[in-house]
């Protein structure tokens, strides 16, 4: 291979890797970060935390022998240079596309990705979990968990840390270091004394040791114990963290991760020690790229330049007012309510510029609490809150609120607490795939006795509601649920005072054959479908929810009983969603109109931007206007039913 000639295009597997010299191993990672920036800047995606492990997954494929040896990545949006290391260079340009690249590991698309890892702190557990089936088995292979300090947070990172100390198998632990600043002298000193506690002669040395002491007469248990004691408190005064060894592990580190030949001798002692060992490696996130270096927070999730949200590659000459968000609305909502009334307080799980809560965070710093990756902690923490009167608005996402879901049961609704659970990112996400698709909240919360759930359709609509749960304070959880999206043009129906338990029209109101009744992130499709139905000669009435719980019934069944046929669109999954509650509704009040319901059938959604999805699941303008026109086609009841 001439060294003029670029190494990436040539990397087809691990294997490949392993017949390379060191300074070649430094070209590849240079080409890797040129290509993650280069796709990042089309597609959008994960950039500082790839940028800040390529050296590190060079140096674990280089090592280790994958897929026979499992490497479990958390959270899994830092694979994106072992996707390229794992025969998918000439698909890269695909990542986040629908059809192409996940932005995360999935097991249906490669045999290296061994879990797929779209949430945090789940990967010491996997591997664990590998590890133990090889042994019941049979089967050779190591298993390497790579995990970030912050999924580190999480507290299933801990009860899989505490079992993999009990069973004594050799798991490797990488900790990905990208905040931790090392003294020198001290630094110095551990990384010695780890790297001498990895060889062979020591490790012999230490087990025939230990064997001669507790075999000595009467005080052989004793005097082992009190040695192993000693040993642990000199260890306490050198090791930066001695955590791990009192869980069972052997701890190396600090060590340099963007060091290539300090990572390869490290790694290729750990595959002789067969203990578990926890390798501390230092990395700085956005590696290689000046402006993600010195503000990793901003360039952790990156938009692509046609998203709907602002890139953060702008093309040249772009500008103009846009719409907000409705993240950007609940911020400046919150806001406002914390300068108003000194109760207000902020709570997120480590998504404090995703959930709009960065103003908030600078104006009240001691009314906010960022509890890390443990939505389990920061919705019981919440209610604690409550507890003292103050009033917690928990900002999460969707997709991270089902790992609170005892929290919000147990916690929050049996206590009837008023709990305030902003869910950001409900619906259809996009390109991060499976793992982030808010699409089950609906369904996992409105069995739930005594929560509110609310879908705004526009800026000001989360601000009325916001305000609603603060100052109506019923006795339970309230749910507000909403798209990443931008906020559609203000309508006079959206300023309209809260009635619970009943919604608003926003087009029409009695007089049509047929209703779109939708959950509020879909009105401007449903505008769209009442665009083309009116165009193909049919008149429709829309009806935002407003409420998903709790419902004015004999309202809500008035309106089903005055339309020939009410259909009831809804992003979310169908199953246990509020449209089947519609029917259910429509049956017991018997109902004479016809109602139908268009939601996401049961599957997992996977890749694609939110439009894509809307097209691809029936609910984008000429989905929803389809449906209706089919149903209208079975039913053959077009005429109004007068009361």
């Amino acid at each position: 291979m001439l060294d003029s000639e670029p190494l990436l295009p040539r990397i087809q597997g691990p294997g490949d890797l392993k017949s390379l010299t060191i300074p070649q191993l430094s070209r590849l990672a240079a080409e890797i970060r040129d290509h993650i920036i280069a796709t990042v800047k089309k597609n959008g995606g994960h950039l500082a935390s790839n940028l800040g492990v390529v050296e590190l997954t060079i140096a674990l494929h280089t090592v280790f022998d994958s897929p026979r040896d499992k490497i479990v990545w958390d959270v899994g949006h830092q694979c994106y240079a072992h996707k390229l290391l794992t025969g998918r260079f000439a698909s890269f340009p695909t990542l986040r596309r629908m059809g192409g690249l996940a932005g995360f590991p999935r097991r249906d698309e490669s045999p290296h990705d061994a879990f797929n890892t779209g949430h945090a702190s789940t990967s010491v557990s996997a591997a664990l979990g590998f590890l133990a089936g090889a042994r019941i088995l049979g089967i050779e292979g190591m298993a390497v968990a790579v995990i970030g300090d912050g999924a580190l947070t999480g507290g299933m990172a801990y009860e899989a840390l505490s079992h993999a100390g009990q069973l004594g198998l050799p798991l490797v632990v990488i900790l990905n270091d990208n905040k931790m600043s090392i003294g020198p002298n001290v630094g110095g000193l551990s990384k010695y004394l780890s790297r001498l506690s990895l060889k062979a002669k020591y490790q012999l040395f230490r087990r025939t040791f230990d064997a001669v002491v507790r075999r000595i007469p009467l005080a052989g248990e004793a005097l082992y114990t009190g040695i192993l004691r000693i040993k642990r408190a000199v260890k306490a005064v050198f090791y930066t963290d001695n955590f791990f060894v009192d869980l069972g592990f052997e701890y190396v580190g600090p060590i340099g991760g963007h060091c290539i030949p300090a990572l390869l001798q490290v790694f290729r002692d750990v595959r002789k020690l067969g203990r578990p060992v926890v390798i501390h490696v230092i990395t700085r996130k956005g590696k290689g790229y000046g402006e993600a270096e010195d503000d990793p927070g901003t360039y952790h999730g990156v938009s692509a330049p046609a998203a709907s949200t602002a890139s953060m590659f702008p093309e040249p000459g772009r500008g103009g007012r846009e719409a907000p968000t409705f993240t950007e609305a609940f911020g400046r909502a919150l806001l406002e309510a914390a300068e108003r009334d000194p109760r207000v307080v902020a709570v997120t799980a480590a998504m404090e510029q995703g959930t709009g809560l960065s103003a908030f965070k600078a104006a009240f710093p001691d009314r906010f609490f960022d509890a890390g990756i443990a939505e389990e902690h920061a919705l019981t923490f919440a209610c604690a809150l409550a507890l003292r009167s103050l009033k917690p608005v928990a900002a999460i996402y969707s997709t991270f609120i089902q790992r609170g879901l005892d929290q919000v049961i147990h916690d929050a609704a049996l206590q009837r607490l008023p709990l305030i659970l902003a869910l950001d990112r409900s619906g259809f996400v996009g390109e991060d795939g499976e793992t982030h698709q808010g699409l089950f909240d609906i369904c996992l919360f409105r069995p739930v006795p005594g929560i509110r759930i609310l879908c705004p359709a526009g800026a000001v609509e989360l601000g009325l509601m916001l305000d609603w749960a603060l100052t109506a304070l019923p006795g339970g959880p309230v749910v507000i649920r909403y798209p990443k999206d931008r906020a559609p043009v203000e309508i006079p129906a959206f300023s309209r005072p809260l009635i619970e338990g009943r919604g608003v029209w926003v087009h029409g109101g009695g007089r049509a054959p047929v209703c779109l009744a939708f959950t509020g992130g879909l009105y401007s499709e449903v505008m769209k479908a009442a665009a083309l139905l009116d165009d193909a000669g049919l008149d429709v009435d829309c009806y935002n929810l407003r409420f998903l719980k709790p419902v004015d019934e004999a309202y809500l069944a008035g309106i089903l009983d005055r339309y020939a046929l009410t259909v009831f669109v809804e992003e979310g999954v169908r199953e246990g969603g509020f449209g089947e509650y519609a029917l259910a509704l429509a049956r017991r009040w018997n109902c004479r109109g016809n109602v139908m319901s268009l939601a996401v059938e049961e599957d997992f959604v996977g890749l694609g931007t939110r439009r894509e999805l809307l097209r691809a699941n029936r609910l984008d303008g000429a989905g929803i206007a389809d449906y209706a026109l089919t149903g209208i086609s079975l039913n053959r009841r077009v005429e109004r039913i007068d009361n």
